[in-house]
């Protein structure tokens, strides 16, 4: 129960971590250009979802965790395909446009497969270097791989 604790908190500081360099990207990131942003910051959400689900489901193998935040980025940018008057209002706001975005992009299904790929490969090196549920990581990696 300790460890489970432990691995869910590093996994939710990794998201914070992620948060705060996607606002970064979203804010201050003009200097990459408008797309460049765009598949970045995207890449970035994808990332932040896996490592929220990886702190609700830690014990679950590596390669499950990066399929179901890979299905919740695409149901979410699927949903941008749906218009309607609560939803619109929703991603109108900052918050909304932060977490559904606002508009769907074929495109950022490229970017959210590359952010949770990448949140994946920074799993599995944590938990080869001794992290958090480490035994587990190492034999679920090599079941994907």
């Amino acid at each position: 129960m300790r460890m489970s604790l432990r691995v869910r908190a590093s996994y939710l500081a990794l998201a914070m971590v992620t948060i705060a360099v996607g606002l970064a990207v979203h804010w201050h990131g003009a200097s990459l250009g408008p797309v460049l942003r765009d598949i970045v910051g995207d890449a970035l959400w994808a990332a932040m979802m896996f490592w929220f689900v990886s702190a609700l489901i830690p014990g679950t193998r590596l390669g499950a965790r990066g399929i179901v935040a890979l299905c919740i980025c695409f149901a979410v940018e699927a949903g941008q395909l749906i218009d309607s008057p609560a939803l619109d209002g929703l991603r109108n706001s900052s918050v909304g446009h932060l977490v559904l975005g606002s508009g769907f992009d074929p495109r950022d299904f490229a970017s959210y497969s590359v952010g949770v790929f990448a949140a994946m490969l920074i799993a599995y090196r944590f938990a080869r270097r001794g992290g958090p549920n480490r035994a587990t990581e190492r034999t679920e990696v090599s079941e994907i791989m």
